[in-house]
């Protein structure tokens, strides 16, 4: 996915086994979602954190956080609860949606990307950031659903 590009729908599996139909907020508000490689590896813990911590800013912003990675239902089940995540964890095990978005494996092609992209209310890609360091993904993403509220 390139920037200005409409995003597609989907379905996945999310942290209680249900089926997430993305359409249910496609052209209805801002999204972010990020690609993480693992569930309980520090920097992924590090990043889901930190997106729990800031999720109250962003709702006030009226968007939705939605992570993603080829963990199962099951992990992400675990996951959230004993991090208290407030948002959706989608599980990507067959690689469908990483393949969609275009997020490339990183590390030498050893572990997957981390990766958010940030859509308008319309559902339009206005930004993509990668970057193995969970740590600048929430603050651009917050910066830039800023950006596309006023």
């Amino acid at each position: 996915m390139k920037v200005n590009d409409k995003l597609k729908a989907f379905t996945a599996k999310d942290q209680n086994g249900d089926e997430f139909d993305i359409s249910q907020y496609l052209g209805k508000k801002p999204l972010v979602i990020y690609f993480y490689p693992k569930n309980f590896t520090p920097g992924c813990t590090k990043e889901a954190c930190s997106f729990r911590d800031s999720y109250q800013d962003f709702k006030d912003l009226g968007a939705e956080v939605i992570g993603i990675s080829d963990d199962s239902e099951s992990s992400h089940q675990r996951f959230a609860k004993k991090h208290d995540l407030p948002f959706t964890l989608l599980s990507d095990q067959d690689g469908k949606l990483r393949k969609q978005f275009g997020v490339k494996k990183s590390l030498l092609g050893l572990l997957p990307g981390r990766e958010t992209f940030i859509f308008d209310d319309k559902g339009i890609l206005i930004h993509r950031f990668n970057s193995m360091d969970a740590k600048p993904h929430i603050r651009k993403a917050l910066k830039v659903v800023k950006e596309i509220k006023s």
